[in-house]
């Protein structure tokens, strides 16, 4: 039966008991991790989000009733004991931080008894993580969990405290927003008061701190929550964290500076990791020629060349048709491969066609000097060396290459293979944070679904200067005043500067197709507060459970988030989301649509 807390203070979390408290009397409380009876001796782990604590529980010192107590012990239930610290007698630990001490009970409470667990609540536990989810309440328990959730919290207290001392003012904006349906999908609330109207969930603060930049609050960061009805992957969520800031009177160094500071400062105070500054900065347009990527991993190598020049006279009809379609052929050289078997180098083959190309061209260098080839028969030998050349080709060598009327396409095979070969070489080094800036990405994208362009990442973004002239002659060529900030592969952020001149602000919802009716009708609150006065301005935001997931080094979001969804977008613990009483229905005018069944 549970007993009370009443009379007890818990004096120390179960690992702030250490060797210099020997003979000190100490109350700790937490959860049993497991319970040993060796006759006579009871050896209880003890348990809090701190770690583990052995406590020793003899008759003679904890007596009859105690010991009782401590008998019926098992795993998850909740305790406070209180005894005195003492050297562990039975040899050092040395997997716990606690290793080296004891705590011998002189006093033991049963504060909530506990049902068998449906699994072992333990570091990197084998329970499927559907399972896991579902008894979320005890997966967080487990100490692996509960690192990432305090690091989370130390991450959030370190950026809060940076932005308050660079002279940023933490602010709230709505969660109960208009929805601008550009980008993802918005969530809708139906509004009881206003039937037949809905408020959307914001997908990110976007609206409302330009607004606060319009306002005069020069510097402003939230930790934000979003909400995108967007499919799901291992790094996405329905609903997300960022730390999203906004500064006024700044160019795009101003925000590369601050954040960079920043960045260092999580790093080193959350996990020790010393970032050098300052941080490489790449075009939009060299990532993608050299990594076919706009969020490059540079853990290594393998970076992509252009060998359009070296093949434009060959016969080989592959690399001919997509060079007489405006294309091109580019290729990478997977070091050290060359006598990777047949079999594994169509299996390259089948990899690539996943994303889309047609086939794999290769060229494997033997030790000899010689060559073995799916295409050198069509090649004469200058062209098979000049090939080797522009690769950096050695013997040993197994040189990938693709051909496509798109270039676009030749380049994300590419960049998606470079990743595949490195993975297959063992090249990336997991304990490596390489970030990287990506700048001066496009301002505008051409959509084949729209049949016209749209913004690459919001119409708010600012041309770059010398550009603006191309935006009515050669809108595509026009490069925007945006940066990336990419981790390991990742993008774990975003921003640009902002447009706030009326006459460029109307000439891109021009470009983009949109009228001014459309445009008053979508973001009228924002245009009618810049014709009072709107000052230059720009900003930034992470992905907050994304950059923790890469500094836990975890295989998904969900392991950094307390309470996560699924692939569905559903909450296997709550059941959330989950049908609602016909009369909340009724309030709100909606009637349900059956959907039916396609044969």
């Amino acid at each position: 039966m549970a007993e009370s807390m009443l009379g007890l203070k818990r004096t120390n979390r179960c690992t702030e008991v250490d060797n210099s408290m020997i003979g000190e009397k100490v109350t700790v409380m937490g959860w049993v991790q497991k319970s040993r009876n060796k006759g006579g001796i009871i050896f209880v782990d003890l348990r809090d989000r701190s770690g583990i604590l052995q406590l020793i529980f003899e008759e003679s010192k904890v007596g009859t009733e105690g010991y009782a107590k401590a008998e019926k012990l098992r795993s998850e239930f909740v305790i406070a004991v209180t005894g005195k610290v003492s050297k562990r007698e039975g040899g050092i630990n040395p997997n716990l931080k606690t290793g080296d001490i004891e705590v011998i009970a002189e006093d033991i409470r049963i504060l909530s008894e506990a049902e068998t667990p449906p699994f072992p609540v333990e570091e990197n536990s084998k329970t499927k993580e559907d399972i896991r989810l579902k008894y979320r309440f005890l997966d967080l328990r487990r100490p692996d969990i509960q690192k990432n959730i305090m690091l989370r919290s130390n991450v959030t207290t370190t950026v809060r405290k940076f932005l308050a001392d660079e002279g940023f003012l933490e602010i709230e904006t709505p969660i109960l927003c208009k929805s601008t349906p550009e980008g993802a999908r918005d969530y809708l609330v139906p509004s009881r008061i206003h039937p037949g109207n809905f408020y959307a969930l914001p997908q990110s603060p976007q609206l409302f701190k330009q607004l606060l930049m319009c306002s005069g609050y020069d510097r402003y960061f939230q930790i934000a929550k979003c909400f995108r009805d967007e499919d799901l992957r291992a790094d996405r969520q329905p609903e997300f964290t960022q730390i999203d800031m906004e500064l006024s009177f700044v160019d795009i160094d101003d925000v590369i500076d601050v954040n960079e500071r920043l960045i260092q400062k999580m790093f080193k105070e959350a996990i020790g990791i010393d970032v050098q500054l300052p941080i490489e900065r790449m075009t939009w347009k060299y990532a993608m020629e050299h990594y076919g990527s706009d969020k490059p991993d540079l853990r290594f190598g393998i970076e992509i060349s252009d060998v359009s020049d070296v093949v434009k006279g060959s016969d080989f009809v592959v690399f001919k048709s997509a060079l007489e379609a405006g294309g091109s052929v580019r290729g990478i050289n997977a070091e050290g491969l060359g006598t990777l078997p047949r079999k594994k180098i169509d299996a390259l083959g089948d990899f690539v066609k996943g994303y889309g190309a047609k086939g794999l061209a290769w060229l494997a260098i033997n030790e000899d000097g010689t060559y073995k080839s799916s295409f050198a028969k069509f090649m004469t030998e200058e062209e098979l060396k000049g090939l080797t050349e522009k690769l950096e080709g050695k013997p040993g060598d197994l040189l990938l290459f693709i051909a496509d009327a798109k270039t676009s396409l030749v380049l994300s095979v590419l960049g998606a293979l470079r990743l595949e070969i490195a993975e297959e070489k063992g090249l990336i080094n997991k304990d490596e944070y390489r970030f990287v800036w990506i700048t001066e990405f496009p301002l505008l994208e051409w959509s084949e679904e729209e049949e016209r362009f749209v913004a690459m990442h919001h119409p708010f973004t600012m041309p770059m200067d010398e550009d603006i002239q191309y935006i009515d002659s050669d809108p595509g060529r026009v490069r925007a005043k945006a940066y990336d900030i990419v981790l390991n592969g990742v993008e774990i952020g975003g921003g640009s500067v902002r447009i706030h001149q009326n006459d460029i602000q109307e000439k891109m919802f021009e470009v983009i197709g949109l009228t001014k009716e459309s445009a008053e009708d979508k973001f009228g609150f924002l245009l009618t507060a810049f014709k009072y006065g709107v000052p230059p301005h720009a900003g930034l935001a992470y992905g907050l459970d994304r950059l923790l997931m890469l500094m836990c080094k975890a295989d998904t979001i969900r392991d950094v988030m307390a309470f996560p969804k699924v692939k569905d977008a559903s909450d296997l613990m709550s059941e959330a989301p989950n049908v609602v009483d016909p009369v909340q229905l009724d309030e709100l005018g909606i009637s349900i649509k059956p959907v039916e069944d396609e044969e």
